[in-house]
């Protein structure tokens, strides 16, 4: 029988158009009055338990929570950054519940012994399961909590929310992080910011925890283990975000027009999200170099491989510019944009975000009329000293107690439940 989709069913009992936005409100709600008929329900059962039980109900927990640990990954790309994370609790034997909306996430294929899985579906109907979920501590890279479909759940002690790129904490959409307990944070740099929202919002101030990066951690033991690169030939990694201002779609051959023709490997690498998004560009890109041996493309789930093939990368605002810098420390060109900060947090924030700071002391920065000497620039990016001196800066801010995160996640997870629970 096919999961119940609450939402499908409504439309099937009211068959009218609904805007999107309206409808994820109208969903909002519908969670919210089923929430607290829930756990009415649940408390007029336990107290009956009670009366029959001469006043003693056995639970799991001291809190009566279903589970201890939560995990929570809304994709199968997730399962890098959480991995450490994961063996901390299974070297400790302690039990993890893992919850994925992805039914091919690579924890279904590892060998835990106190790790609970469980595949949670996409969209709503997770966030059905998450609303409803009983547990003393939820860690999640999801956010906006209590923003939109996502709920807090009356049955969860604590939420928790890690960072998955060690750029600005105010790159997310309005509200994104307004409402966590904590936030674990990739340098401390990124709390800064979060104390002046709580102040301009008239929030109560979060736990801010620094520890590190765990998905760096991760790929820098898997980047040891790889082939040696193969140094007879310079190779160029283009890997951009996605979206209207990104940089294959507002420039495209442009840039690429004088790569293809050079002496450079190519290794074009295009965000996951503009296989969905973007489908007609990415297609219409791969066929006019279809015949370009030079010219590879990379679709894998994990970008390690292309990262450590590259001499130089070329992007935009995407966060994997210092995912290069910090494990490969070698030299990245940016193409400038305007970054629209309407939509996010940023906006809210009158200083410029330190991520572009950033990148303009260890990047070059490369505009349209530049294309045409693409490769007058590449040879001269090589081997610079300040650029050099700029990317071990901004790598010892954003990337602090490295391969100490998932041990020091662990860690507050742990204590933050016992100081819960006493």
């Amino acid at each position: 029988m096919p999961a119940f989709d609450l939402r499908r069913s409504f439309m099937t009992l009211f068959p009218l158009y609904i805007d999107p936005g309206i409808g994820s409100m109208l969903f909002s709600v519908i969670i919210g009055l089923l929430a607290t008929v829930f756990f009415a329900f649940q408390a007029i059962f336990i107290n009956v338990k009670r009366l029959f039980k001469g006043g003693m109900v056995k639970t799991d927990a001291k809190s009566g929570a279903k589970n201890k640990y939560v995990i929570y990954a809304e994709d199968k790309r997730y399962y890098t950054l959480f991995k450490p994370i994961i063996e901390e609790f299974e070297s400790h034997k302690i039990e993890l519940l893992y919850l994925t909306s992805s039914k091919d996430d690579p924890v279904f294929d590892a060998d835990y012994k106190y790790i609970k899985t469980e595949f949670i579906g996409e969209g709503n109907r997770a966030f059905a399961r998450l609303n409803f979920l009983s547990a003393d501590f939820v860690l999640a890279t999801t956010p906006a909590l209590d923003v939109y479909q996502w709920k807090r759940s009356k049955r969860v002690k604590h939420y928790s929310h890690i960072f998955h790129a060690t750029t600005d904490a105010t790159t997310y959409r309005l509200f994104g992080l307004d409402y966590f307990d904590s936030i674990l944070l990739t340098g401390e740099y990124q709390g800064n910011d979060i104390r002046i929202l709580e102040k301009m919002r008239g929030l109560p101030e979060k736990q801010l925890v620094t520890v590190g990066c765990s998905y760096l951690d991760e790929y820098a033991k898997k980047i040891k283990l790889l082939p040696a690169k193969d140094t007879s030939v310079f190779t160029v990694l283009v890997s951009p975000s996605w979206g209207a201002s990104a940089l294959l779609s507002l420039y495209g051959e442009k840039l690429l027009d004088p790569l293809a023709s050079s002496n450079f490997k190519i290794i074009i690498r295009p965000h996951p999200q503009s296989k969905t998004s973007e489908k007609e560009m990415l297609e219409y890109i791969q066929n006019r170099y279809k015949e370009h041996k030079n010219i590879e493309w990379d679709f894998e789930r994990e970008n390690i491989s292309s990262l450590s093939k590259a001499d130089i990368m070329i992007s935009d605002f995407s966060g994997i510019i210092f995912d290069y810098m910090f494990l490969c420390d070698k030299p990245v060109l940016y193409v400038n944009h305007d970054y629209d900060r309407r939509p996010y947090d940023a906006d809210d924030i009158d200083h410029e975000l330190w991520q572009f700071i950033s990148i303009k002391k260890a990047g070059i920065e490369l505009e349209e009329k530049d294309f045409p000497k693409i490769v007058q620039i590449i040879n001269n990016a090589k081997g610079s000293e300040s650029l050099s001196i700029a990317r071990k800066n901004a790598r010892e801010t954003a990337w602090q107690y490295p391969g100490e995160a998932g041990k020091r996640t662990f860690n507050f997870m742990i204590e933050t439940v016992r100081r819960h629970n006493d």
